[in-house]
């Protein structure tokens, strides 16, 4: 039984308000998705020195820029500065590494730190885009742009990707069904709009991501997962679906307040701040939208996003 089949048969309910947002809580917000990226960079940086040092600050600087990097995301101003400075940040933590990385090691470390040397690099190319993203949108937040189909498909395989390259082999995500084993997730992407063109707010790019890394996080490999976009002359529609632990149905208001995860999931590992189902709500209502959650525990969740196009676009 696919996602769809688990989660349409669920009764759905529409999120029409949370609790008012403090400035610091809308700025991280705003910098959710660069938050995240943060926390993987510092964390596999602690990894990699434990690997290698047995001393998880063994790459001070980089794990010190993180930290100022991360400090700066409760002002929306600070964050700025720090996106505009982050190529001078880049070069000080890959400085570090060449310098700290040992010339040999055994084969099986040699390998770990190559793969890790990797993500790291990875990541911070990850974590370039994002600051792009943020500084273009900042000066006109409530802008929408024109995306081809193909490229932001092409965005979230990238997403999957960074995704599955930090899972360091312990699953793999596919997008054909039929090369999919047990330990494999599958997802179903489908982007669509009139001459391959999608308009919508540039924020909603990170809306994509983030719910689709949520919907994988508590998901098990094996599981299902469906993202789907259509735009057309009248509004944006987007769906995520999943086939994993769910919500229980009277936890489903609380669960898009700031902060706030479902009951179920405290022993799931995450570098997330538990803001993602805020910042999508938040950027739904912002351009006039609805939301709607339809989940079951056990069963699986289903967030639809419905934004009505303006006239001006």
């Amino acid at each position: 039984m696919t996602a769809a089949d688990t989660t349409t048969t669920l009764p759905e309910l529409e999120i029409t308000h949370i609790p008012p947002l403090s400035p610091g809580e809308l700025s991280l917000l705003d910098l959710h998705s660069a938050i995240n990226v943060l926390n993987v960079l510092r964390n596999e940086l602690a990894l990699l020195g434990l690997m290698i040092a047995n001393d998880e600050n063994h790459f001070l600087a980089g794990i010190t820029i993180c930290d100022r990097l991360l400090a700066t995301q409760h002002d929306h101003d600070a964050a700025l500065v720090a996106a505009r400075e982050i190529e001078q940040s880049q070069t000080v933590v890959l400085a570090e590494l060449e310098a700290k990385l040992p010339a040999t090691a055994t084969a099986e470390l040699g390998e770990e730190i190559k793969e890790a040397h990797k993500n790291i690099r990875t990541v911070f190319g990850i974590l370039r885009t994002r600051a792009r993203e943020l500084l273009a949108r900042a000066a006109h937040p409530e802008r929408w742009e024109a995306y081809a189909c193909q490229e932001l498909e092409a965005d979230l395989r990238r997403v999957f990707a960074a995704i599955e390259q930090n899972a360091k082999g312990r699953y793999r995500i596919l997008f054909n069904a039929a090369r999919q084993h047990p330990s494999d997730y599958y997802v179903d992407l489908r982007i669509e709009a009139p001459e391959g063109v999608v308009r919508m707010p540039a924020v909603f790019r990170d809306v994509m991501r983030d719910l689709v890394a949520n919907a994988r996080k508590y998901t098990p490999p094996g599981g299902h997962i469906t993202l789907a976009l259509f735009e057309d002359q009248d509004a944006l529609r987007f769906v995520v679906e999943d086939n994993g632990r769910g919500i229980a149905w009277d936890e489903i208001p609380r669960v898009v307040e700031f902060g706030r995860r479902g009951s179920n999931v405290g022993e799931v590992r995450t570098l997330g701040g538990g803001f993602g189902l805020t910042k999508a709500f938040f950027v739904t209502k912002q351009f006039g939208g609805r939301f709607w959650i339809a989940s079951a525990e056990g069963r699986g969740t289903r967030v639809r996003i419905r934004i009505p196009r303006p006239a001006s676009v």
